[in-house]
């Protein structure tokens, strides 16, 4: 890509979300095999073989990239579904992997040197030191930073590391050590981790308390919403906690985050690629954020400012918020 360019990666839960991805302005577009190798292991999502082989020629065709996730750690003692996941992108040829875990990164590495790999953020990679070792142990061309980090940080990141990296640009905000995620285990048994599910929806419950709305996970309260106030979904990173005798968020409100009004200064800091969250939404939302984004960037390339546009009724809270990128939160 040019200098002031960034890459525009985009959500693709289904085939259905793909094509409107591509149709949309995606650059490239992120998937999964319907297994536990993703982190997006839920019924209804992600492709088999013959739907990834149909999307791979969709999107080549309209001059899109497709990247596959397989970005869950592979269960001990048990690597073989990992690795033939790993078998089937190369097979298929798509365009890069995006992995996480250190065996696997060294068997794709070692097996199919020609396929470009990328870090996901569920390393939980955030310093020059961790990055780097990844890029001379693995060749990875590309990290996806945790949404943790201000501007001033991935700044200072990219002077220093010899990768691309790729940043969260819209949808939820994962403020918890991404990819270290053990709440969701302790509470349902399962975890993004390995299982491909945060706060999976068969131990999701809402419970009227009164005037009051409870959402729970398991047998854990979430949080607890007066009447009339927007119910978020209950992960449990998006939960209050009390601490002090005092029921707060662990940063701040769990608004959406999106970052079209800072375009200028993500192309300033060197990023490379923006990547929009939710393979878990539905393809109007998939077009109509894209859409968004595509006009934006394609804006910014010209040294124009965005388009004012109003994303506010896809966002969780029906807020929008610029997460860490503006935080400092040390």
């Amino acid at each position: 890509m040019t200098a002031g360019h960034l890459e525009l990666v985009c959500p693709a839960g289904t085939p259905a979300a793909l094509r409107a991805a591509v149709e949309a302005g995606a650059d490239a577009v992120y998937l999964g095999f319907r297994d536990q190798t993703n982190a997006r292991n839920f019924p209804g999502l992600n492709f088999d073989e013959a739907e990834l082989r149909d999307g791979l020629a969709h999107a080549h065709g309209h001059g899109c990239r497709v990247f596959l996730a397989i970005n869950t750690f592979a269960q001990a003692g048990d690597p073989g579904p990992w690795r033939q996941a790993i078998d089937r992108a190369a097979a298929l040829e798509v365009d890069a992997l995006i992995l996480a875990d250190i065996g696997l990164l060294d068997y794709a590495a070692e097996r199919y040197p020609k396929v470009r790999r990328h870090l996901s953020v569920q390393a939980s990679a955030s310093n020059p030191d961790a990055i780097r070792f990844y890029h001379e142990a693995f060749g990875i061309k590309r990290a996806v930073l945790p949404r943790v980090l201000t501007l001033a940080e991935i700044a200072a990141l990219n002077r220093e590391i010899p990768v691309a990296t790729e940043v969260f640009a819209f949808g939820g905000m994962c403020v918890m050590a991404e990819g270290r995620c053990a709440l969701s285990s302790y509470a349902t048994g399962q975890s993004p981790n390995t299982n491909g599910v945060c706060s999976p929806a068969s131990h999701v419950r809402y419970e009227q308390r009164g005037e009051q709305l409870v959402s729970r996970l398991g047998d854990f309260t979430i949080d607890v919403f007066d009447a009339g106030a927007a119910a978020g979904y209950p992960t449990l990173c998006k939960g209050r906690f009390v601490t002090g005798g005092c029921a707060s968020y662990l940063f701040e409100e769990p608004t959406s985050l999106n970052v079209i009004a800072l375009l200028p200064e993500l192309i300033e800091a060197g990023v490379s690629a923006l990547k929009i969250e939710g393979r878990q939404r539905g393809r109007a939302y998939v077009k109509r954020v894209v859409s968004a984004f595509r006009l934006a960037l394609d804006a910014a390339a010209r040294g124009e400012p965005a388009t004012p546009t109003d994303l506010v009724a896809l966002t969780e809270g029906q807020r929008n918020a610029s997460g860490a990128y503006l935080k400092t939160w040390q």
